[in-house]
């Protein structure tokens, strides 16, 4: 058993991670108040994770093109109206001394829930906006009308409308960390708890995706009494300063024949990045920038660094968003890549008129490509990106830097460790050589890719860059029922409803994933 004083180290150590600075601890959590009010609309689905600055824009383009889709399929077939509700919560739930809340909004369906002893299913919001669509749509609420449970949705914490005004400023972005966010949902927990007078006989499941799927996870592992079992889908739970293997994996899944990727497809985009980067050190900055319409000449190193991540983050976004609403698809993407339509065109024209379509598709008339815009961006305080926070998170937990030094990329050696990381320094003043001790910490604290936790269920898609972070295996000692591998799909694509142009491998990940937790409720079911 733990000694009074290790707990305090432990409790410490998690306040140093979260804030840079020692304070006074405790763990007490609770000031909760609710208030109901008129819905608005968010995009929903789980948030991809990356820091380039069209993979930003990517996935917000996902976003609302899911948005779209649920909303109008929502219009045919439902009439439910979730409750939206505040609760106020500690800035800081490891500091008796500390009385600031924020407010944390949140969402209520309980249309399905229709005897009191009915499961309570937990949506986890990630590092951006949550949706009402989080509680009415998903195969989590496919599953709780099958089970008759009770739906809540909680946003994180200074993502969304979830922050004080002065939130963003760097000395209170300390109380952003993913150890205050699991504070948040155990109170929550309590809150809800209390509200709908549940007692232990209402089993709770958390869901979440990618880094809220990471989430879960953990919430599972660290709060046992209060959730059951926990989905977690394509869940980065290792933390990783040089995340080479991202692009390691991208470079496989644009080789995939089964999604219509080919070797010819990634030996094309190895040969373009080479003659580009080329293009751009031997003086031909102002034809290379008018090539790729870039809004300004590339002529600073940083900034031919961010035009060649800015190209890298296009293959990348088609890679993690296959199929999933993004400017292309692989298949079009190897398709362009390799068509000689004419004898004199080279890869590079054909990457030049892949940027033109996707700056057509996405209507972005030109790449920012000025590192100097990117920085004070990323220091606007009063911005409504979510860019900012996350990476602050990069820096004080995580890392997920994807760079392009491993000789298995395909893209630009540009991108390296040390470009990505001075964002960190420069944004927050936080020393480029602390970052190993934080993202040290985090695996220690959740246990990386061996977790020792049982009832979580990892499912991961086998072209989905981030399943190298995640649990892609069972381990007899702890858990051998953990792990679906999806053959063939990308991030997170188990969490949507189940569609009839769904690859046979997606249907039935998502009918093994109602079997597990259907397993879960009729075993919580039979104990006392």
């Amino acid at each position: 058993m733990m000694s009074v004083l290790s707990w305090a180290a432990v409790i410490l150590l998690i306040d140093l991670v979260c804030s840079e600075t020692l304070l006074p601890v405790s763990t007490e959590a609770y000031s909760l108040q609710i208030h109901y009010q008129t819905l608005t609309h968010f995009c929903f689905h789980a948030y991809g994770i990356f820091l380039g600055q069209i993979l930003w824009r990517m996935k917000d383009h996902v976003h609302k093109i899911q948005t779209a889709r649920i909303k109008e399929r929502l219009t045919h077939t439902s009439t439910v109206i979730p409750k939206k509700g505040t609760i106020h919560q500690p800035l800081n739930h490891f500091d008796r001394k500390n009385d600031k809340t924020f407010p944390q909004k949140f969402f209520v369906n309980d249309i399905y829930w229709q005897h009191s002893d009915g499961p309570v299913f937990l949506y986890i919001g990630g590092e951006g906006p949550l949706s009402k669509f989080s509680v009415l749509f998903g195969h989590h609420v496919d599953m709780a009308e099958r089970y008759g449970a009770l739906l809540v949705a909680l946003e994180h914490r200074f993502y969304g409308q979830s922050i004080n005004s002065d939130g963003l400023e760097t000395e209170n972005l300390r109380d952003l960390c993913s150890q205050q966010a699991l504070a948040d949902l155990a109170a929550f927990h309590n809150y809800i708890s209390q509200r709908f007078s549940l007692s232990h006989k209402n089993t709770w499941i958390s869901f979440g995706g990618s880094y809220a799927g990471a989430l879960s996870a953990w919430l599972r592992g660290k709060f046992p009494h209060l959730i059951y079992g926990a989905v977690a889908s394509s869940a980065p739970v290792q933390a990783q300063l040089d995340f080479s293997s991202y692009n390691r994996v991208v470079g496989y899944s644009l080789m995939n024949e089964a999604v219509g990727g080919s070797k010819k497809c990634v030996a094309e985009v190895k040969g373009v990045f080479e003659a580009v980067e080329a293009a751009l050190l031997t003086g031909n900055e102002v034809e290379v920038g008018k090539d790729f319409g870039c809004c300004e000449t590339p002529f600073k190193p940083e900034d031919k660094t961010e035009l060649l991540q800015s190209l890298a983050d296009i293959f990348m976004g088609t890679v993690q968003y296959n199929e999933e609403g993004v400017a292309f698809s692989i298949r079009e993407l190897c398709d362009i890549m390799t068509n000689k339509s004419e004898q004199k065109e080279e890869a590079y024209d054909r990457l030049v008129k892949l940027t033109v379509m996707y700056r057509a598709r996405e209507k972005v008339s030109c790449l920012d490509v000025s590192h100097e815009k990117l920085v004070l961006e990323l220091r606007n305080t009063t911005a409504t990106s979510s860019y900012r926070q996350w990476l602050y998170q990069t820096c004080t937990e995580f890392g997920f830097y994807q760079t392009c030094e491993d000789t298995s990329c395909p893209f630009s050696r540009m991108s390296s460790i040390q470009s990505q990381t001075e964002l960190c320094s420069q944004i927050f003043d936080i020393p480029q050589d602390r970052l190993p001790l934080h993202i040290d910490f985090t695996n220690q604290y959740y246990g990386g890719k061996r977790p020792q936790t049982q009832r979580v269920l990892y499912i991961n898609g086998n072209i989905d860059p981030w399943t190298e972070l995640s649990v892609v295996w069972n381990d007899t000692m702890v858990d051998n029922d953990r792990v679906i591998l999806i053959d063939g799909t990308a991030h997170c694509m188990d969490m949507n409803s189940d569609k009839s142009m769904d690859k046979p491998a997606l249907h039935h990940a998502r009918k093994e994933i109602g079997r597990r937790v259907a397993t879960w409720l009729k075993i919580a079911a039979l104990a006392p």
